[in-house]
């Protein structure tokens, strides 16, 4: 008898696993749902491109030396003018302090020669001198001053050769590139650091010249740089340049848009997509077909690791994944590039989809 009451309740309980209890039924119908949606009334081209600084310099001494001083280090950010690194410099301070006592003794030379020079003009106009000796005095005199001259022009060119051995910063940035350390050996043309100024930064893409032709420069470009968190990924292009020569091998075009001022948590090399919008007609009759495009809302798309997918609800009300190929966002939207049609119905919070799902 006890055996048969065992068995009726586990056949009870199962059955009230399988069949969906009230709440279950009305959380399913709650399901908020919205159509994919499709238009035509646009084309747009979309690049890979690369974030470049405006301003990016390599930093190289003009004079040979060991470096003695490293006061900053990759990552860091520089003042401009602030000391970057410091060369040893005692053989060019001897070489300026002999300048500077070369430049002392033309000076006192320089002294008697004019002294000489205007006693001789007081007694050749006494007529105690001949004009030879006058002559002689005076050019004695010009000599002594072009010396005089000289020494002073090498002294100021090994006081300004003497200033090479400290490097400042060109301007405010930041440290990028730093492959040296306190003791190596600095050379003329060897690049010792990479500083560029975070302020000023742009995207620059390889556009094909067949898409140029049809760039519809009224309506601005569209910036996305992927690694930064979505909602914050999008920027309007400023500037835009468009250097005047194409590669010969690829037949594209260099374009540069510049981001916006003061832009954070971008650095330079970093990837980016550009979006331009072209002319419809003259897309069209390039024989470019795949003007229409899919849209679903930016909440309905979520992602796992490499995973980009949508909750579709079919005709019985089930939600199902759906892995996609997930596209630019423009403002709420993302484009599906493949993996949905129009008109398919997904659910907008794909937690409540997963949660779903896993029903019964």
């Amino acid at each position: 008898m006890m055996l048969f009451r065992s068995k009726r309740i586990f056949h009870l309980l199962f059955i009230t696993l399988l069949v969906p209890q009230p709440a279950v039924l009305a959380q399913v119908k709650t399901l908020a749902t919205v159509a994919a949606r499709t238009t035509s009334l646009a084309s747009f081209y979309q690049a890979d491109a690369v974030v470049e600084a405006v301003r990016q310099t390599q930093i190289s001494a003009q004079v040979s030396g060991a470096i003695i001083a490293l006061p900053v280090k990759a990552g860091d950010r520089v003042k401009s003018g602030q000391v970057l690194l410091s060369i040893d410099a005692r053989a060019a301070m001897q070489d300026a302090a002999a300048s500077r006592a070369q430049v002392d003794a033309a000076k006192a030379a320089l002294l008697v020669a004019s002294k000489d020079y205007e006693r001789q003009k007081q007694l050749f106009a006494k007529n105690y001198i001949s004009q030879a000796q006058l002559d002689r005095a005076a050019s004695q005199y010009q000599s002594a001053t072009a010396q005089a001259n000289a020494q002073i022009a090498q002294a100021g060119s090994v006081q300004t050769q003497s200033s090479f051995y400290t490097i400042n910063a060109p301007y405010a940035g930041v440290v990028a590139d730093m492959p040296l350390t306190t003791g190596d050996m600095a050379m003329p043309g060897r690049p010792l650091m990479t500083v560029y100024d975070p302020m000023q930064l742009r995207v620059t893409a390889n556009i094909p010249q067949t898409q140029i032709a049809y760039w519809n420069p009224e309506q601005k470009a569209t910036i996305e740089i992927p690694a930064l968190p979505a909602g914050q990924s999008l920027f309007a292009a400023g500037k835009v340049t468009v250097l005047p020569s194409a590669d010969a091998a690829t037949h594209t075009v260099a374009v540069r848009f510049d981001l916006p001022m003061g832009i954070q948590g971008v650095t330079p090399g970093m990837f980016a997509r550009v979006r331009l919008s072209l002319n419809p007609a003259a897309s069209m009759q390039s024989g470019d077909k795949s003007v229409a495009r899919v849209y679903v809302p930016q909440q309905a798309v979520f992602r796992r690791a490499e995973l980009n997918a949508v909750y579709v609800v079919g005709r019985d009300g089930k939600a199902n994944l759906r892995q996609i190929k997930a596209g630019p966002v423009t403002g709420n939207e993302r484009e599906i590039l493949s993996g949905l049609s129009a008109g398919e119905l997904v659910a907008l919070d794909p937690v409540q989809a997963a949660s779903q799902s896993r029903l019964p």
